[in-house]
């Protein structure tokens, strides 16, 4: 396992990170299975865990906290907030409580001690907000993140699915106002979604930010699971609540397109003896930018498989041969992305008021 410092935090973490947003009902509800992962990822080197308090509402946190019993202090423990429970949406901030979620003073502070009772641990290495509240302004949650920083609640504020230019912004508002800086940023990135090339990834590396990636196979695509002449898997995303939003449907060109791609990629990945998913992987660990690139099993075989191809580096031929497949700073297909843009999506941000 290789280990990487985080930005600017001083901070060694894995170039492996745990992803635990698998461990729960909604996907592996099986808590042994899922301390046995945790544990096995911890034996391979990996000291990097990334959760969330939405993921599984809240049960992912409540699992790594008995997985992590005795072993805490030698873990670097990222979650996020900004969603909440019972939220009306895939994408909402809005709860039950019409003041739930989002990037406000108060529902920061109260999701932090949420998910530290969760996790049962008294601060937090890397702290994100999920995604940028538009209705908050940004001076109002990083002085919240400030204080908790602090107040020793956590050590790292960190950022998620965030424009480069809203990078900058959040530099420039800490230096303005004397608050502490977000230094990590969590992004997609896999070969099949390489928009982050173009500015994202440059962006953190001008300001000091660490990267995490996630999506690395893109969502399963990039394992060889999906094939055009086969059946969509049984227990897969493309049958669950992604696949139900379109995002797998053959008649899309997208799809298509991925099909083709992926024989493509099975090819090259053959020739070069390397599996597909260790090919992915490496691939996504090459840049630069990137600190450690987010594994997301759901059993222990699909960990113990990408943990087998850990110290994989790709040569420069095979990154070449990736380069002329799928070009730099392309994203196949906008689905991908998962986050909707309020610039775009809410009619009533590019029109005057009547």
């Amino acid at each position: 396992m290789e280990y990487r410092t985080l930005g600017g935090t001083g901070m060694k973490v894995s170039h492996f990170c745990l992803g635990a947003m698998m461990f729960g009902p909604t996907a592996n509800a099986d808590h042994d299975e899922c301390i046995r992962m945790t544990h096995a990822a911890l034996d391979a080197g990996v000291n990097f865990i990334d959760t969330a308090d939405v993921y599984t509402e809240g049960e992912s946190e409540r699992i790594l906290a008995k997985a992590l019993k005795g072993r805490r202090d030698n873990v670097i423990l990222a979650t996020k907030c900004f969603f909440p429970p019972g939220r009306v949406g895939l994408f909402s901030a809005q709860g039950a409580n019409i003041n739930d979620g989002g990037g406000s003073r108060r529902w920061i502070i109260r999701a932090v001690e949420n998910s530290l009772r969760r996790l049962e641990t008294d601060y937090l290495d890397v702290y994100q907000l999920h995604r940028r509240d538009w209705d908050t302004d940004l001076e109002e949650t990083l002085a919240a993140m400030t204080d908790l920083q602090r107040a020793g609640k956590i050590r790292v504020i960190g950022a998620s699915a965030t424009p480069a230019e809203l990078i900058v912004e959040a530099q420039y508002v800490a230096e303005r106002r004397n608050l502490a800086r977000v230094r990590s940023e969590q992004c997609i990135y896999s070969i099949f979604n390489r928009k982050v090339e173009e500015s994202v990834l440059p962006t953190c590396q001008r300001h000091g930010v660490g990267v995490m990636v996630y999506a690395p196979l893109a969502g399963g695509w990039l394992t060889g699971k999906y094939r055009r002449t086969e059946p969509l898997p049984e227990g897969s995303r493309a049958v669950g609540r992604l696949g139900r939003m379109g995002v797998w449907d053959a008649d899309r060109a997208e799809v298509q397109r991925k099909y083709d791609l992926i024989e493509e990629l099975s090819v090259l990945a053959r020739e070069a003896g390397h599996s597909l998913t260790h090919m992915a992987m490496a691939f996504a660990a090459e840049h630069p930018a990137v600190s450690s690139v987010i594994m997301g099993p759901k059993t222990l075989p699909q960990l113990q498989d990408v943990l087998a191809g850990a110290e994989l580096r790709l040569s420069t031929e095979v990154l070449d041969r990736i380069d002329a497949i799928i070009t730099p700073g392309t994203r196949l297909d906008p689905k991908d992305s998962f986050i909707p843009n309020p610039w775009l999506d809410n009619p009533n941000r590019r029109r005057r008021a009547r």
